[in-house]
């Protein structure tokens, strides 16, 4: 049987006008169009391609890539908004709709969301969600606090940024734990700060503990370094002018050269920060 929405691996079994078609033991053929055959594929051959429904839904191969696979995530660019609901852009010739139902708030063309991709069971299409949330998983996620994720930027709410963990269960970066410029399908390693009893949760950017101190206090040179030897900074410094130049919390940066001053690496001064020399 044809896994839709997946790759297949599957026999070349006879090449006609308008294409290949392919198969196997107990597997429906299928056509793979002339435009994606490579020159050197022949009957008898094994190819592994991307199987999806086209615009007549007619289950269909390709060698494309796409974008995203059936049940899985991606951030993508929004297409096409008319009647039907949201075209997101899959990679494929064929745009990956999200129906209005699917839908949780309004997109216009060049926006970018994080979609998730299932069968719909009563049209056998591939359908999009932008209620990616409902998606993840309910159990009890095996994380510890304090540990490193990998997360994938999700949407702005009221109370900071909804994010995707491990492409797998969902999390919240609160406001006031973000420093720097965010855009919807970053990838960014953070730290689980909290974790909820519904399950839920709470992440931050900043590595937690002494070790966030060192890797800040390592930032910091790196931009002393950048700015021969000089950082317009220093203790009278207002917060919005230390996030914009460092991307790190006031707090953080007085701890982080605070750090460096220890070590005798820099000397404080009220509105600057310098390297000795």
């Amino acid at each position: 049987m044809l896994k839709i929405g997946e790759h297949n691996r599957l026999e070349v079994l006879r090449s006609t006008s308008v294409g290949m078609y392919l198969g196997g033991e107990g597997i429906e053929d299928v056509l793979l169009p002339l435009k994606y055959i490579p020159d050197s594929l022949e009957v008898g051959d094994e190819i592994t391609v991307f199987i999806y429904t086209d615009s007549e839904d007619r289950i269909i191969a390709t060698t494309l890539e796409p974008k995203i696979m059936l049940d899985s995530y991606a951030s993508l660019e929004v297409v096409a908004v008319d009647r039907v609901g949201v075209f997101f852009d899959m990679g494929l010739e064929k745009d990956l709709l999200v129906p209005h139902r699917e839908q949780n708030a309004p997109v216009k063309v060049g926006d970018h969301r994080i979609v998730y991709m299932f069968l719909d069971p009563e049209s056998d299409r591939l359908v999009g969600s932008m209620k990616w949330k409902e998606f993840c998983f309910k159990d009890e996620p095996e994380f510890e606090v304090h540990q490193k994720v990998q997360i994938m930027i999700g949407e702005q709410t009221d109370l900071g940024r909804n994010v995707l963990i491990e492409n797998a269960y969902y999390g919240l970066i609160f406001a006031n734990e973000i420093f720097e410029k965010l855009e919807i399908g970053d990838i960014r390693d953070a730290y689980i700060k909290n974790i909820r009893e519904d399950g839920d949760l709470d992440l931050t950017l900043q590595e937690i503990g002494y070790g966030h101190v060192l890797s800040s206090s390592d930032k910091i040179l790196q931009l002393l370094n950048a700015n021969k030897g000089i950082l317009e900074l220093g203790d009278k410094s207002s917060p919005e002018k230390v996030i914009a130049i460092t991307g790190m919390s006031k707090k953080v940066f007085k701890k982080a050269i605070g750090d460096l001053y220890k070590k005798k690496l820099v000397l404080l001064e009220k509105e600057q920060v310098r390297l000795v020399e």
